[in-house]
């Protein structure tokens, strides 16, 4: 029996590994192909809207497909179904300017977004705050002011925006009522229950919404550490492609990367320790065995036989 609605963040809290299939481009957004993929052998789907299309109309058919061909093997209602935004997070202003996108995307139903090119603690502050409802207030900053103080006219104070483990506070959601009761059919819960569930995990254990961040150009590498202490986020990788393209590289630098990549890497995992992060990298069914053990946690690389080589190595009891 499935223990919670998303199935990744249930496979994570077990310290599985998880496997996900999808794109950047060309995911095919069907009532039909929807159906197909409520037995996918992935955990997880992800849907690039990074570079494909951005078919919100498309995605609400698909998540209507998922719901009527499953429930998956596990229990669950569909798999768990993550979105690349378009908006590149590269500063605070970006970021807020283009939150209609993550009010957009989660409103037809799904469980993650992925946001792209990270490169400030900022932008991914305010991507969290984006995703969240205003009620929500584990992380917040406690000082700031009362909703009622607000209404009275009451501003932030300059103190400071950090708490006694040193991490960033939030600010308050911005993300608006409206869209609940589309998303909470998918969801397969009421209105109202969403509200309470759709919230970033770890940051509320009670969460079903996964955020991820990609860092993959010198900048997000650079800022690695105070962006990845974000409360909220659930996942980070290093984009070999964007970061290779930017380093001179045409060709995606795989695996063993060259030097500079790999410092790169190294830097990334090991904020990802810090800040109990799951760290996504690619692997094959010759190097799963070794990725899981050093700490992997999210797997792409599109592989079926991978994924059924790394579940045998972390001896996963969960049906596919």
């Amino acid at each position: 029996m499935a223990h919670r609605i998303n199935r990744a963040i249930e496979l994570l809290e077990q310290d599985q590994p998880i496997y996900y299939v999808g794109g950047h481009t060309g995911h095919v957004l069907t009532y039909e192909q929807g159906r197909k993929d409520a037995h996918t052998w992935a955990d997880y789907i992800n849907v690039g809207m990074e570079h494909g299309s951005f078919d919100l109309a498309g995605l609400a058919e698909y998540l209507r497909g998922l719901v009527d061909g499953g429930p998956t093997r596990s229990g669950h209602r569909t798999p768990t179904v993550i979105v690349e935004a378009p908006v590149n997070g590269t500063d605070e202003a970006n970021i807020r300017y283009n939150a209609w996108q993550f009010r957009q995307i989660l409103g037809r139903g799904v469980h993650g977004i992925l946001l792209c090119q990270a490169e400030s603690a900022d932008a991914v502050r305010a991507f969290v705050e984006s995703c969240r409802f205003p009620h929500q207030s584990a992380g917040v900053d406690p000082s700031l002011p009362s909703p009622v103080e607000r209404l009275r006219g009451a501003t932030p104070s300059a103190t400071s925006t950090r708490g006694a483990d040193g991490r960033p506070l939030l600010g308050v959601g911005t993300r608006g009522r409206g869209s609940e009761p589309t998303a909470a059919a998918v969801w397969g819960i009421s209105p109202e229950e969403y509200l309470e569930r759709c919230d970033p995990w770890p940051l509320n254990p009670r969460g079903e919404l996964l955020l991820g961040i990609k860092l993959e150009s010198p900048e997000g590498v650079a800022h690695c550490d105070e962006i990845l202490a974000v409360p909220g986020i659930g996942f980070a990788e290093m984009g070999p492609g964007d970061l290779g393209l930017a380093l001179g590289y045409t060709r995606v630098p795989r695996d063993p990367y060259p030097p500079e990549m790999s410092e790169a890497r190294e830097r990334i995992f090991a904020a990802c320790r810090r800040y109990g992060v799951a760290f996504l990298e690619g692997a094959t069914p010759e190097n799963i065995a070794r990725k899981i053990d050093e700490g992997v946690r999210v797997i792409s690389g599109q592989r079926e036989d991978t994924a059924v080589a790394g579940r045998a190595h972390s001896k996963r009891t969960m049906p596919v």
